[in-house]
């Protein structure tokens, strides 16, 4: 078993980990990391529910190689809570649209839809379905999914405006 040390950023903190150069990204966060917002789902990159960003775009954990994420940013859903604790905007449509069920695909969702989110221009909800396609939910349905998704970005963008 071959071992490399690795650096990078993990949700705003510098971190630095000996892992096993087989081992993917999910297993580093969910392992040594400590962190379990990240869902073991398909282990095949088909499901997204273990989807976080790495440098603002989403990947799936499960088939990303932990030493790939060698001097990167990686943002897990315990990233997006504000640093109070509190719920993020996103997170919070997700609760108020009533876009979570077992809660399995949620994160991966909410992490797939923070570049949605954080465009300048609005999306369509065709757009925001196209997106958010990697990602499957067997229980809640997509449109409260998009509801929620669209309302923050539409949030998101008149904040921008105002100020």
């Amino acid at each position: 078993m071959t071992k490399k040390s690795i650096k990078c950023r993990v949700n705003g903190v510098n971190r630095e980990y000996f892992v096993d150069v087989r081992s993917s990204l999910m297993d580093l966060l969910r392992g040594p990391a400590g962190l379990d917002s990240i869902k073991h789902g398909c282990d095949v990159g088909e499901c997204g529910a273990c989807t976080v960003l790495i440098n603002g775009r989403p990947f799936n954990s499960c088939i990303y190689l932990a030493v790939w994420a060698e001097g990167k940013e990686i943002v897990t859903l315990e990233g997006v809570t504000n640093p109070d604790g509190s719920l993020s905007d996103i997170q919070q449509a997700f609760v108020d649209e009533g876009a979570v069920q077992c809660g399995i695909c949620t994160p991966g969702f909410i992490m797939a839809s923070i570049p949605i989110i954080n465009q300048e221009t609005p999306s369509t909800r065709e757009e925001i379905r196209r997106q958010i396609s990697g990602n499957l939910c067997r229980c809640t349905g997509y449109q409260k999914i998009v509801d929620a998704i669209e309302k923050t970005q539409k949030k998101r963008i008149a904040e921008k405006k105002k100020g």
